[in-house]
């Protein structure tokens, strides 16, 4: 029986993992199918985590997280979780692709959320090197450069207002005649000298070379007029997938309170609805989805869990 068990090995779960086990927890288990590190080692340059003065790659970055967080006993098991449940008692099960489960007295969700591709011609070719689903990450290297931005939605154009107080221009390409944003921040956007929006019309294709994007070809839905915007730098907000799949039940309901959007509703210590179940990172409600957030809710989440099982022990219930 674990005291606890971590899914995901992210900059949550890896944090969590810290904090755990040199808080006291005995038997921690990060269940990670690939190599700990996330999503943001997809990311080429990494300027805004504190305490890292050079810029660096999401790699480089996350490069040493793993055997920090595994000197205090973190152990990592290369293997993919398809459910947590609580079939009885105090205690959750986590079931394995293999067929296999353990059980464990507290459980932290570090999942994260998967950003949705446009589907254009060069998005994944030219990700991480002028493509990207992040204006807070990235909107810094193309300080008075010209931007696309593409997107209706609200996050979309909060995106777009934020470049444009670093970019000279920002081009924001809808494939409607009209965003789906909050009248308030449609009424901003329209109203910002250096937002350009680009209406019924959809990227076709993103070029550039080996040091980068320098372009986007967008095309007009009602003329078939093709648009090549001279950018550096594109930005995808088409929405993103939360990776809530481990939570779903085998009667399609949640084990935990989740929100309409998929996300873990939890509290400012990360716990979920259920006791002892914890959610950190991008998985959760009001995710910032910055790697410095992530990993603080990580060790939020785990001082939680080493309180919850230590109440376990103390009162001898599991």
């Amino acid at each position: 029986m674990l005291d606890l068990a971590i899914i995901g090995g992210g900059p949550a779960g890896l944090t969590a993992g810290l904090y755990a086990t040199r808080g006291g927890l005995e038997e921690v288990v990060m269940f990670e199918k690939g190599m700990p590190g996330g999503q943001i080692t997809q990311s080429s340059e990494v300027e805004n985590y504190p305490g890292i003065v050079d810029i660096v790659s999401g790699m480089e970055l996350m490069q040493e997280w793993p055997k920090q967080c595994m000197r205090f006993g973190l152990k990592h098991e290369m293997a993919e979780v398809v459910r947590v449940s609580r079939p009885e008692g105090l205690c959750y099960k986590i079931e394995l692709s293999d067929g296999s489960s353990v059980g464990a007295k507290s459980v932290i969700v570090c999942t994260g959320s998967t950003p949705r591709r446009a589907g254009f011609d060069g998005e994944e070719k030219f990700f991480g090197r002028g493509v990207s689903t992040c204006a807070t990450c990235d909107g810094f290297f193309y300080r008075d450069k010209e931007v696309a931005v593409i997107g209706g939605g609200d996050t979309a154009l909060e995106e777009a207002l934020f470049l444009a107080k670093i970019c000279s221009k920002v081009y924001l390409i809808h494939r409607r005649d009209e965003f789906r944003a909050a009248p308030s921040t449609v009424e901003r956007v329209m109203a910002n000298e250096k937002i350009f929006p680009v209406l019924n019309s959809v990227p076709v294709e993103v070029y550039g070379d080996e040091m980068g994007v320098s372009g986007l070809k967008v095309k007009k839905k009602e003329s078939g007029e093709i648009l090549d915007l001279p950018v550096p730098g594109v930005f995808v907000f088409v929405g993103s997938d939360v990776n809530n799949g481990v939570l779903k039940q085998e009667d399609g309901s949640f084990l935990c309170d989740m929100s309409e959007w998929g996300e873990v509703v939890v509290d400012l210590a990360m716990r979920t609805s259920e006791e002892g179940l914890f959610a950190a990172g991008d998985v959760r409600i009001m995710a910032p989805k910055q790697v410095v957030c992530a990993a603080g809710d990580g060790a939020n989440a785990a001082i939680g869990a080493i309180a919850y099982v230590e109440h376990l022990k103390r009162e001898k219930l599991c």
